[in-house]
């Protein structure tokens, strides 16, 4: 069976996509700093394809001829199309080193992803400080006190 034109346009089109997106574009090339920190560059990537065709016509004005299926009957004038869009975008900085991994955004927006991922330092830095043995600190218990009820005036 031969292969239809609309296969070939397909085939042409994700050919260049994975020629464009591997995954040197994901986590780019690493680079190394002065003070020995391994720098990833890391990027988000999308990418979208679309073909299309269609078959028009009858050869020589008759009417039932067969389609361009290789099984020896007539073959339909064929147009079509292919297209595909990528697009990548800067997501952060991957900073290994110093006994430590480190996602650096891109985004101003991300403080509380950097929040948390900063939270374990925090709190064993704050433990440190209080006690450095590690305990918990719990407050004293407080007595409770007791409200006087008013009576509305009347």
């Amino acid at each position: 069976m031969a292969e239809h034109p609309i296969q070939g346009l397909m085939k042409t089109a994700m050919e260049s996509i994975r020629d464009m997106v591997d995954v040197n574009t994901i986590v780019g090339d690493p680079v190394e700093s002065q003070d020995g920190d391994v720098i990833l560059p890391i990027s988000r990537v999308s990418f979208g394809f679309a073909a299309g065709g269609a078959e028009y016509g009858v050869p020589g004005g008759r009417a039932g001829g067969k389609g361009g299926d290789g099984d020896g009957g007539a073959q339909l004038p064929f147009g079509g199309g292919s297209g595909a869009g990528v697009t990548i975008k800067p997501v952060g900085f991957l900073v290994v080193g110093r006994g430590q991994v480190r996602l650096l955004p891109v985004d101003g927006r991300a403080f509380y992803d950097r929040l948390v991922d900063l939270a374990p330092q925090i709190i064993q830095q704050l433990q440190s400080m209080i006690g450095g043995d590690g305990a918990a600190y719990e407050p004293e218990p407080q007595p409770r006190q007791r409200r006087a009820r008013t009576q509305p005036e009347v």
